[in-house]
């Protein structure tokens, strides 16, 4: 059995207690010098798009995706500490990576509006990095509509790691962005209720496999086993 396994980061994989949000505005205050007057609206949108909106929302000219990108960049990696005293891994995450990482034939990475660097912030604050292949994951740099990061991520575990094109992927995440992801591409979706979308709002948007957590590491490998045996 083959399987492309996309792991969501926040309020999939960690409990970033505020700080994505503190990032996002210390970006935009370096950018504009000033703070911007309400937190970045985020919900499973790609950095492009986050970014964009705030300086829409202040009536601002939008900089060059170089410029802003290099801001998060340095948002992020001066948030670490904060990221490691006041965030945190969620139940059963690092036992379902583990499993997963394990699996033979199966490619585990990351598919997250997380531009690379600030993915690879917040996976190492809590040890997780080591888990997932991470050069096979989408990002936020790569494309501004989720959707397009399952192309970016299949095309990437083709040409890295030999995958066959026809060899399934499924979304792991918590937001309906997830889900409208997974069934615009073909894809599956597990659906976790570990983030402020309950597990009916997750149903709504086209999840049939809702889960509360990744507490149950055993549990959620046999249901990634029903996606690779399809």
């Amino acid at each position: 059995m083959r399987l492309i396994v996309l792991w969501d980061i926040d309020h999939t994989l960690i409990d970033n207690a505020g700080v994505s949000k503190e990032i996002y505005a210390a970006a935009f205050s370096a950018l504009v010098g000033g703070q911007p007057a309400g937190p970045a609206r985020t919900e499973g949108r790609t950095d492009r798009l986050i970014m964009r909106e705030l300086f829409l929302r202040h009536g601002l000219p939008e900089p060059e995706w170089r410029v802003v990108e290099a801001a998060l960049v340095r948002a992020g990696e001066e948030r670490l500490r904060d990221l490691r005293l006041r965030g945190t891994a969620l139940p059963g995450v690092r036992d379902a990576l583990k499993a997963t990482s394990a699996h033979e034939g199966w490619v585990s990475s990351i598919l997250t509006g997380n531009i690379a660097a600030n993915a690879r912030v917040k996976l190492s604050a809590f040890g997780l990095d080591p888990f997932l292949d991470l050069p096979v994951g989408a990002y936020g740099a790569d494309a501004e509509q989720r959707a397009d990061l399952v192309t970016v991520a299949r095309e990437r575990a083709q040409r890295l790691r030999g995958v066959r094109a026809d060899v399934p992927a499924v979304l792991v995440g918590d937001t309906p962005r997830d889900v409208e992801a997974a069934r615009a591409t073909g894809s599956g979706i597990v659906a976790v209720a570990s983030g402020i979308h309950s597990p009916g709002e997750l149903r709504a948007a086209g999840a049939s496999v809702v889960l509360p957590d990744l507490s149950d590491a055993a549990g959620l490998l046999g249901i990634l086993e029903t996606f690779a045996a399809r």
